[in-house]
């Protein structure tokens, strides 16, 4: 399921946008947007096409499908260990319409939000786009230890929210129960908005353990909108589905009303809450194999990164992203993207603050959700170019 002769690389060329091999130049391997090259459970491709097979493709309710809201509270209550109600549970258009949305709801023109540094850039892109300012708290790779002093420091009158990113894309840390509990405390003690984006959950390398942070206890709970998504654990991208989860009425409430999706303007189409409750409900076997394949992966393309002259990357311990500090090269992260794509052949995305804020400059992210032969091209391409 996870070989390389499993892969239809024609089909890629012609579907697979988004930085990735529908737009590189012919004969580039991109490693870049964290999408996988694997085709989806066929049981989700099953669900899909029994539905279409009936013509009526109505309107859904505006809160959701019963069955799909049912499988995300299953999910969570038996997997996460978080009592989720499936009235407060809803499906968006993608994981990232999940955090606008959660911004636009409780963040005012002026207020603060803060976000880690380095972190996926659509975090920082909300927050402006509400009217709101993003105040970046430092967590360079290979970070074990937080200094939460110095979080507590940059909250203001004006701090409304918290933005977990948890595994947090691109470094791949994943927070322990404990950094978790006090981030929590401090979301607490300060009437904060925790706006907790676990897309990445699935993704987990051993020893590591995740904890979603609504689990932790109930006061935590209902401060925090969980944000989930379906395109890294069954390769949902292109159906644009997601679910944004509330823990109380009222927070469930709000999050409706500015939505639109009462007024059918905005919502998730039928058919991508078909295809998220399939994968919910029937592809558990799909998602640990992926994992499985993934965690070979990840030591192969972290051993091969460390033996590249001036490179050095940090295991992750979510995600299938490697983070490479490139400093040590002597050139800018945007050097070393141009030299990769053009003398390598690989596209990579380079550590610039429009993707991963300033935290990121000085480094590379891979994205290895590929067969070992794909991964293994790239990395010798790399050797050659990087003596």
């Amino acid at each position: 399921m996870f070989q390389n002769n499993s892969i239809d690389f024609d089909l890629l060329k012609k579907r697979a946008y988004n930085l990735r091999w529908a737009t590189v130049p012919q004969g580039v391997i991109p490693l870049t947007a964290a999408d996988p090259d694997f085709k989806s459970a066929p049981e989700i491709a099953e669900a899909i096409s029994k539905f279409a097979k009936d013509r009526y493709f109505c309107y859904t309710p505006p809160e959701g499908l019963p069955e799909f809201k049912e499988s995300i509270a299953t999910y969570f209550q038996e997997r996460r260990n978080v009592p989720v109600q499936p009235e407060f549970a809803f499906p968006v258009d993608s994981a990232a319409f999940g955090i606008y949305l959660t911004c636009k709801a409780f963040l005012s023109i002026g207020d603060e939000a803060i976000i880690f540094d380095p972190v996926d850039f659509l975090f920082r892109y909300s927050i402006e786009n509400v009217g709101g300012k993003a105040i970046p708290f430092a967590i360079p790779a290979g970070t074990h230890d937080l200094d939460f002093t110095e979080l507590e420091k940059l909250i203001t009158k004006r701090t409304k929210m918290i933005c977990l990113c948890n595994p947090l894309n691109p470094t791949g840390k994943v927070f322990t129960k404990g950094e978790l509990t006090k981030l929590g405390e401090i979301a607490c003690k300060y009437n904060l908005i925790i706006l907790s984006d676990e897309i990445w959950s699935d993704i987990i390398f051993k020893p590591a353990v995740f904890t979603s942070i609504a689990s932790i206890n109930e006061q935590i709970r209902n401060q925090t909108i969980t944000i989930t998504g379906f395109s890294k654990s069954y390769g949902l991208a292109g159906l644009r589905i997601g679910a944004v989860i509330a823990h109380n009425q009222n927070h469930f409430n709000l999050l409706m009303d500015v939505s639109l999706h009462n007024s059918t303007v905005h919502g998730a189409t039928v058919l991508s809450q078909v295809a998220a409750t399939a994968a919910l409900n029937e592809c558990g076997y799909y998602l640990d194999n992926f994992v499985t394949h993934l965690t070979k992966i990840r030591s192969l393309i972290v051993t091969e990164l460390n033996s590249i002259p001036g490179f050095n990357c940090v295991a992750p311990e979510g995600c299938y992203v490697a983070f490479t500090n490139i400093t040590k090269t002597n050139k800018t992260s945007q050097e070393i993207y141009e030299l990769l794509l053009k003398e390598a052949k690989v596209a990579v995305v380079p550590g610039l603050k429009q993707w991963f804020g300033e935290g990121a400059e000085g480094h590379i992210r891979m994205s290895f959700a590929s067969s070992e032969e794909v991964i293994m091209e790239a990395m010798n391409r790399i050797k050659t170019v990087i003596k």
